[in-house]
Formats: structure tokens, C-alpha cells, sequence
């Protein structure tokens, strides 16, 4: 006869082949009967919330880590994922990088932090720090998490990811090659080095790289839509006449320059990321008065292949174009994006 510690795991795997085969309804139907079986089944619940943190059901899925930690405040797993989702989902990043921190400390109460353990929580803070926008601090992070975890390809790949957002690339590079030597079918490696290769020049490489990255997460990494520097410029000659009346008086000599990307200088001086769509350099209008910088070095980049990138068709290209210019157009006025809403700008 099966007993209910046999059943509960074979419940287990039975749902683990289900969430593999895509059928989550049934993997779900699954876990349910373990928790049936076994009410205080960490491994369940913590399993029910990787299925609905997949279908975007963020707040019932960290219940479900929640309740997996107080099933075994040492199975580590659900630590992880709560601290992940926290990052990725909700924006908590002091709270995971406290509950983190908790993990180091060896409390008896908690998982033993092994060196696997501390590699993960490494990477999560440096994850955290990244979405502060403190690029040092998350490298800096990142760089222990492979000290201590070894050559493991995502640390390897957000490592790239963090030098190539600080203007690094030629480091970046060497990181990302890494990373897709160590797992050649990892997305987001691939797309970073892509990216990284444009920007050194090595166009030859990128483009195969777009397209692989591309095959390997199509719903991620579009392939660039194209579009000419003569297109680009049209579209923002277009998007500047349709901006209100009253908004055009006030833009009518304010440079619009169409670049590939910001340089690398731009990157460094104004602490902006190299993807970034578009950039307003110079004095707003608020505070004209109160500078002595001349009003003629005031201008709005717009960066085309950057727009490229996070667009799926010619349409879409056009409109972001638009929504671009209107945004740099309202850092120029010094409005705030409540008043950039309320203005048709945002």
C-alpha cells in the first residue's frame, strides 16, 4: 500500500512533468492533490508559486513562497524565489535585499549558506542594486556571486550586462563571451553580446547574434525593425508637427539630432544607459534664467537603432519616434510628467 509520503512525491513529479509538458491546469491539479496529502508540503506550495509567478499571478505566488517558508524555514528554495520576485515583480528592493542579508547570517533557523546559497543571494542583491541604478555596487556583487559559485553563465551574463549599462564594452564583451561559451542557448547572453558587438563595430557578428537571440526567446528579443537615418528623420519631423500649436512656438530652433546610440562619453557624463531612447541635453526653460550656460547648446537626441529594438513593426517604430520626441521635447519645457500628461506629452 502507497503511503501518503510516497504519494505526496509521486504528486511531485507527476506535476513537475505537467508544468514541462506546458499543461499548468494540470500540474496545478497536481500540487493541490500533494497538499491534500501532505497540508504542510513545502516543496508543493513552492511549487504552485513558480506555476503562478509563470501565468502572472504575482501576489498569489508569493503567498504560496510565504507559506512554503513557514512549511521549512530551511528549504531554500522558496527564500530565493520570494527574494526574486520581490526584484523582479514588485519593486521591493530594500525588503529583498534585507531578506538577503538574513540569508548570510546563518541563523540556525534559516538555511545553511553554503557556498550555492551565497552564490544566489549574491547575485539577487547585485540584481537589486541594479534596478537602484547603482551599476558599481551591483557589479561589485555580481563578481562575488562567481567567486564564490564558480563559472556559472548567468552571473556571467549579468556581469556583461551591468559593464556594457556603464559604457564598458570592450569588458563586457569578454564577460558575455564567457557567458555564451558556458551555456550557448542562454537568450539573454546572447542578446547582450549582440549588443555589445554593434557597439565595437563588429556588425558582421551582431547581426547572426540579433538573430539568434531572436530564435532562442523570440517574445523577448525581437528582431530590430529597420529603419534608415532619412526614415528616422522623417518620422521626427512629422512628430514635431504634431505637437500642439502653442508647444511648437516654443521648439521651433531647438536642434533634433538623430543618432545610432548615445556615445560612450554621453553614457559616462550624463549617467544614462546606453539603450536609452532618447536624451534632452542642456537648460530647461524653467531655469533659463537662472544660468549662464548659452541657450544654443540646448538639443534633443533621438537614438535610432536603439528605437529599432524595441519595436515589432514599422508602425510601432513611427509611434514610439513620436512618443520619444514628445517626452524630450517636455524635459526641455521643465515639465514633470504629470503636467507632460496633461499636456499630450507623456
Amino acid at each position: 500500500m502507497t503511503s501518503d509520503k510516497d504519494r505526496y512525491w509521486d504528486c511531485l513529479d507527476q506535476a513537475m512533468e505537467a508544468s514541462n509538458g506546458g499543461r499548468t491546469d494540470e500540474a496545478l491539479a497536481w500540487l493541490d492533490e500533494a497538499l491534500r496529502v501532505h497540508p504542510g508540503g513545502a516543496e508543493a506550495h513552492n511549487g504552485r508559486g513558480e506555476i503562478l509567478w509563470d501565468e502572472g499571478r504575482v501576489e498569489e505566488a508569493l503567498h504560496e513562497f510565504e507559506r512554503a517558508i513557514a512549511a521549512d524555514s530551511k528549504f531554500s528554495a522558496s527564500y530565493l524565489n520570494r527574494a526574486e520576485l520581490l526584484i523582479e515583480e514588485l519593486g521591493e528592493f530594500d525588503l529583498a535585499l534585507q531578506q538577503c542579508d538574513e540569508l548570510l547570517q546563518g541563523r540556525s533557523e534559516l538555511p545553511r549558506p553554503d557556498r550555492g546559497l551565497q552564490a544566489e543571494v549574491l547575485y539577487l542583491k547585485s540584481k537589486a542594486l541594479f534596478y537602484r541604478d547603482d551599476l558599481d555596487g551591483a557589479l561589485f556583487l555580481v563578481r562575488r556571486a562567481s567567486r564564490v559559485g564558480g563559472d556559472v553563465s548567468v552571473y556571467k551574463a549579468f556581469e556583461g550586462q551591468i559593464l556594457f549599462e556603464l559604457g564598458r564594452y570592450v569588458e563586457a564583451r569578454r564577460a558575455l563571451d564567457q557567458a555564451v561559451a558556458l551555456d550557448p542557448d542562454a537568450a539573454h547572453a546572447v542578446y547582450h553580446l549582440a549588443l555589445v558587438m554593434e557597439r565595437v563595430g563588429d556588425a558582421e557578428e551582431s547581426e547572426p547574434a540579433f538573430a539568434r537571440a531572436n530564435a532562442l526567446d523570440p517574445d523577448h528579443y525581437p528582431l530590430p525593425v529597420s529603419c534608415t537615418e532619412e526614415e528616422c528623420r522623417a518620422a521626427v519631423v512629422d512628430a514635431i508637427g504634431d505637437l500642439p500649436r502653442s508647444i511648437r512656438d516654443y521648439v521651433e530652433h531647438l536642434p533634433v539630432l538623430v543618432e545610432d546610440w548615445p556615445s560612450s562619453e554621453m553614457v559616462r557624463q550624463q549617467n544614462v544607459s546606453p539603450q536609452v531612447l532618447g536624451l534632452f541635453l542642456g537648460v530647461p526653460r524653467t531655469e533659463a534664467g537662472i544660468t549662464d550656460q548659452p541657450l544654443d547648446l540646448d538639443r534633443v537626441y533621438v537614438f535610432r537603432k536603439n528605437l529599432e529594438k524595441i519595436c515589432r513593426d514599422r508602425e510601432e517604430l513611427v509611434e514610439q519616434i513620436q512618443i520619444t520626441l514628445r517626452h524630450e521635447v517636455g524635459h526641455y519645457l521643465g515639465l514633470d510628467e504629470e503636467d507632460m500628461e496633461r499636456l499630450g506629452l507623456a
